[in-house]
């Protein structure tokens, strides 16, 4: 919980910052609070599409609660992302985890 209560203190400072946004949902998922680090993905992308990195694991979060079909939209959505600022290694790694999905 010390984490938490760091990082969130932090973004107290600066609300906006993606990074901190990011490391605040996993530290979420580690506790199994799948619901808020899920707000906080989805939060951080709508405000900021191109961060690439939440596009993975809001995906793999949503595979972990079973809404397949949400998760594909995700992965689709974080590939055209990954492309579109040239980020080859997320679109691979979007490409497998989307693939070994679908496949």
């Amino acid at each position: 919980m010390d984490r938490i209560t760091k990082i969130a203190g932090m973004l107290k400072d600066n609300p906006a910052d993606n990074f901190l946004q990011h490391a605040l949902a996993l530290e979420y998922i580690k506790l199994g609070n799948d619901e808020e680090a899920r707000a906080l993905f989805e939060k951080l992308l709508k405000n900021d599409p191109a961060y690439v990195g939440s596009y993975y694991h809001l995906a793999k979060l949503l595979e972990r609660s079973n809404k397949t079909e949400e998760a594909i939209k995700v992965y689709e959505k974080g590939m055209q992302e990954a492309m579109r600022a040239g980020e080859n290694h997320a679109h691979n790694e979007l490409r497998a985890a989307y693939e070994e999905l679908t496949f």
